[in-house]
């Protein structure tokens, strides 16, 4: 019980609610116990004219009319604070349920970029969905079911030992050997429950890298390996859900074995008694019947709910390993400061954890704001990860950064990206209209902004020629459109935004160069009033800027303006021969 703790401030936040659902719950049980007490009171009404022939059948009828009505308004009364019970109890977990997934998602989006580079998405999906799902079942059907047995067991057993005491005792009898069980049952649960949910999230996992790949599993005509791959995984989920099931089906007939034993105790030892006069009527037999079986589900709840709690806490283990981990980078609470984008790089060096590799290696350059700064080298020259550092996804390992002449860590997170606009390497667009995938930059950007941006961004023809135009819905990750289109609407996103800071990391790979230079020269209509960074491949899109630099394992090599750099050996001047040979050529 120790991981469920954590639930605790929910049952704390909605304990007015609960508070009520308890005391209605007990209101119900204690109207079931009505019906016993006067099914007795109608049997030892009749017993008389059964054994001895009494002849006054008016007042037996009166008596068994009155207690029918009783009866039945009891069970009606007990019906309805049942119903208003579970309206009450089941409501809350659904609550619960709704701020478990959001504070999981906020620790989510909190979380830093390794986070994500070293767990899966399949197993975060879980977590949140069927994990919670676990959890819920604590915060509510549990914990009524635990109230109603607890109530019960409080009133019902008193109730037996002072209407017959041996009996009741005799009748008890099996309860002590199911809760043994129940133990020894619960602790297998809790394992076997355990690598069921780490087995979803696997499945998750093989799942959702399966539909996000299905076009390279197509183009490649590996199909029938995937599916034998999928169908032994399957197969593995069924072994290890049998095994949870295997243990879950003792339950339910133990407790019904030790019950109907409990009802042979009553009719024997109850029968016995009655003959030697120490049960005054046969109606405390029935009672005791109807006790027992009142007791009936209580009991087999306890399985169920004992199966639940183990369940919820080997859920809310695996929730609380991301929900206590701390956030790499962390956002000081200051107030929001303006931000004009001059940006320095004062000897920074990184590694990433993961790989251990060395991405950048003492680099430091200046960029005033208002300038433009273009990036060029090798794949894997670090050009990317300057971009990365610049909007603060990781922090360096050594050497500072400085905006607008602050370190980078002093500055309130949200309010640093709100100053940048990104446009990634890999665009990623949302299932969702196109407009809202350019609006994504600005929420409340209008139509003609939209537009405006979509223009600028050199995509708006393409667009327009959609059937629904700006309201064409994108499959997932954009897959209706093409890789340059999906790089210009993320361009129009970033330019919609208007930040002071834009980051371009090889956004225009896709884009013909005729496109490109449509694109660049839109942007320098905006680049006197912000700073601007291209990471590319290409000295086309380079060649305008105020400022280069060229990369090398990690190292500035060359840096200077095009003119400057196209006067000198290296390799800017070889890669700018080479494309300009391939450019005459084609």
């Amino acid at each position: 019980m120790k991981e469920l703790r954590y639930i605790n401030k929910f049952f704390k936040k909605y304990k007015w609610k609960l508070l009520i659902g308890v005391v209605i719950t007990i209101i119900a049980r204690v109207f079931s116990l009505v019906m016993p007490e006067y099914i007795q009171y109608s049997v030892d009404a009749i017993e008389p004219y059964l054994l001895e022939g009494a002849t006054d059948i008016e007042s037996i009828k009166s008596i068994l009319l009155k207690n029918i009505i009783i009866i039945i308004a009891s069970a009606a009364l007990s019906a309805l604070f049942t119903f208003l019970m579970r309206q009450t109890i089941i409501n809350v977990s659904r609550y619960i349920e709704f701020d478990m997934k959001n504070e999981v998602f906020d620790q989510y989006e909190r979380l830093s970029l390794n986070f994500y580079k070293k767990n899966r998405t399949g197993d975060l999906m879980n977590r949140i969905s069927e994990d919670v799902g676990k959890v819920r079942m604590y915060g509510g059907p549990a914990l009524m079911y635990s109230i109603q047995t607890l109530t019960l067991f409080v009133c019902v057993i008193p109730l037996m030992f002072y209407t017959a005491p041996k009996l009741a005792l005799y009748t008890l009898i099996p309860l002590p050997i199911l809760s043994i069980l129940i133990y020894r049952i619960s602790r297998i649960i809790h394992m076997r429950s355990t690598k069921v949910q780490e087995f979803l999230s696997e499945l998750s996992t093989f799942t959702q890298e399966t539909f996000s790949g299905i076009s390279v599993i197509k183009a490649y005509g590996i199909e029938a390996s995937v599916n034998g791959q999928w169908k032994q995984l399957a197969n593995q989920g069924k072994q290890t859900s049998m095994a949870l099931a295997s243990v879950n089906s003792w339950f339910f007939p133990l407790m019904i074995l030790l019950i109907g034993i409990s009802n042979l105790f009553v009719i024997y030892m109850g029968g016995i008694q009655y003959i030697n006069g120490e049960i005054a009527t046969t109606g405390v037999i029935l009672k005791f019947i109807i006790y027992v079986n009142m007791l009936t589900w209580p009991v087999a709840t306890v399985g169920w709910v004992t199966s639940i709690v183990q369940m919820a806490e080997a859920s809310q283990k695996r929730i609380n390993e991301f929900l206590n981990e701390d956030p790499e980078i962390k956002s000081p609470q200051v107030p929001e400061k303006d931000i004009r984008g001059k940006i320095e790089f004062d000897n920074v060096s990184f590694t990433y954890d993961d790989t251990n590799i060395t991405a950048l290696k003492n680099i430091s350059f200046k960029i005033e704001s208002g300038e433009t700064l273009a990036i060029i080298g090798k794949t894997g020259a670090g050009k990317s990860t300057i971009l990365e550092l610049i909007a603060r996804l990781y922090d360096v390992t050594s050497g500072e950064i400085r905006i607008d002449d602050q370190p980078i860590e002093t500055f309130n997170l949200e309010s640093l990206r709100k100053n940048i606009g990104a446009v990634p390497q890999d665009a990623f667009l949302f299932s969702d209209t196109i407009g809202n995938n350019i609006r994504f930059g600005k929420a409340d950007a209008s139509k003609e902004e939209i537009v405006g941006a979509a223009k600028q961004a050199a995509v708006h023809m393409n667009i327009a020629g959609f059937s629904k135009g700006y309201d064409t819905i994108l499959g997932e990750r954009g897959i209706t459109l093409s890789g340059g289109q999906k790089q210009r609407v993320s361009i129009a996103r970033a330019l919609i935004k208007d930040p002071k800071i834009y980051l371009f990391d090889d956004c225009l790979s896709a884009v013909d160069t005729e496109t490109e230079e449509e694109i660049l020269g839109n942007l320098k209509e905006v680049a006197d009033r912000t700073t601007t960074i291209i990471v590319s491949h290409r000295i086309s899109s380079a060649k305008n800027a105020d400022k280069i630099i060229v990369l090398d394992e990690g190292h500035i090599i060359q840096q200077g303006s095009h003119n400057q750099l196209i006067s000198q050996e290296g390799y800017y001047k070889e890669l700018y021969l080479t494309q300009l040979s391939e450019k005459e050529n084609s």
